[in-house]
């Protein structure tokens, strides 16, 4: 097997939209938004989530996307947020979430940058991975979005 991480581009845009439609269909309770709402998206939201300073990686499966995780840096802000972590039900237990974050990390402490990111209440491996990297409660919560009766829990990488 060929694997492969990538950083994703404006060209890479199907591959982008590939991975978050399945990550969706697999765990609708991790991201903030629904499968009906990305597969509503167009080629240019696509393309345009792939520019800029906000990296996107994907795990390449014998060119398959296997895995995914981005981070992303608000205006003006010392911390920068990783979201989108996803690993295909046939790719877990290769550590492919390991290396994403790993990576992620790496790109945020290169840019002098704190690093959060959010975790579904009940979502126990990847809390237990972001645990094991370092991350902490910041003990903010909210809705994982409006309507939702889930609640995502704020963690923040402490060194």
């Amino acid at each position: 097997m060929n694997v492969e991480v990538r950083t994703i581009t404006a060209d890479d845009w199907p591959l982008l939209r590939d991975v978050s439609l399945r990550a969706l269909a697999d765990s609708p309770d991790a991201f903030r938004r629904t499968l009906a709402e990305a597969q509503a998206f167009t080629e240019d939201f696509w393309r345009q989530q792939t520019e800029g300073s906000a990296p996107i990686l994907v795990v390449l499966e014998d060119g398959r996307g296997a895995a995914m995780g981005g981070v992303f840096t608000p205006p003006d802000s010392a911390i920068a947020y990783v979201w989108g972590m996803w690993t295909a039900p046939e790719a877990r237990g290769r550590g492919y979430a390991a290396r994403l974050l790993t990576d992620l990390v790496n790109l945020c402490r290169d840019r002098d940058l704190g690093v959060r990111l959010h975790v579904t209440e009940g979502n126990q491996a990847a809390r237990r991975l972001y645990a094991a990297h370092g991350f902490k409660s910041t003990g903010v919560w909210e809705p994982l979005r409006g309507g939702s009766a889930l609640q995502v829990e704020e963690l923040q990488l402490v060194e």
